[in-house]
């Protein structure tokens, strides 16, 4: 199902199951993926929730954002979908970024209402613990964005536009950033530098946090942080489950939300 959106995007592609008349569950996924990957998780809950499986702009078959977004961008828009779609609080189910956009959402103060329940799967949004690697690349980005700082700003707008373009630039850039172009690389770059560390202790609602014990790319730290923080909140950690634990353990995984969204 296409989505007409007045948020200022036109076409947000949803896939729609479960009884109309059903608790509504709204499934976020991660960067660099798509409805399709979440689907497993939809259809594991539409026997009894009506289940809205997104697919974010600029992933799956929804068109990229008009100008480069960030979380807070993203997280309006499906606020929107939610006011427009249902008539009662949601819980969201959000992988890796999918969860950093549930965050938000569950911190922010317009948004938060109609947010019931989180279920977070490995997600994003606490700043992680950098290696000496990153700060290596840091510095070297800095150097090289340094001689264009001094210069007028239509000049320094144009030289770190050729910067950014560059061969250089994009080695220092993730292999995730190095694949996108355009509106999207930019996008990336506003959203996985947004962090949630100093706002998680606002979410007032029941929180389950799904965590791979061989997931590269959150740690247990960051897990850590936020069972700490968000004041009802429970940690499941997947055995032998890497970044989509919800694929790796998937009956783990359905029996433990399951439990959660009866008994909370």
């Amino acid at each position: 199902m296409i989505t007409e959106s007045p948020f200022g995007y036109d076409l947000l592609n949803v896939e729609t199951s479960g009884p109309e008349t059903g608790e509504p569950i709204v499934v976020l996924h991660g960067w660099g993926s798509s409805a399709q990957i979440m689907r497993p998780v939809a259809e594991a809950f539409s026997d009894r929730y009506r289940v809205y499986n997104l697919d974010l702009p600029g992933h799956g078959h929804s068109p990229q954002p008009p100008v480069p977004w960030g979380v807070p961008e993203y997280a309006g828009l499906v606020w929107e979908f939610v006011q427009a779609h249902t008539d009662r609080p949601v819980t969201i189910i959000g992988h890796s970024n999918g969860g950093r956009i549930a965050l938000y959402m569950a911190t922010h103060p317009e948004m938060k209402a109609l947010i019931r329940r989180l279920v977070l799967i490995s997600p994003s949004g606490i700043t992680p613990k950098r290696s000496a690697k990153y700060y290596v690349k840091k510095s070297v980005a800095n150097a090289l964005k340094a001689p264009f700082q001094v210069l007028p700003e239509r000049l320094r707008d144009l030289g770190l536009d050729w910067l950014r373009h560059s061969l250089v630039w994009k080695m220092l850039g993730s292999s995730d950033y190095r694949q996108l172009d355009g509106v999207m690389r930019e996008t990336f770059v506003r959203t996985v530098n947004f962090h949630l560390d100093d706002v998680v202790s606002r979410v007032e609602v029941p929180t389950l946090i799904f965590w791979g014990d061989r997931d590269e790319a959150v740690s247990r730290y960051q897990m850590t942080v936020l069972e700490e923080k968000i004041p009802d909140a429970g940690l499941v950690v997947l055995e032998n489950a890497g970044h989509y634990g919800f694929l790796d353990k998937p009956d783990v995984f359905i029996a433990a939300t399951s439990h959660f969204l009866e008994n909370s």
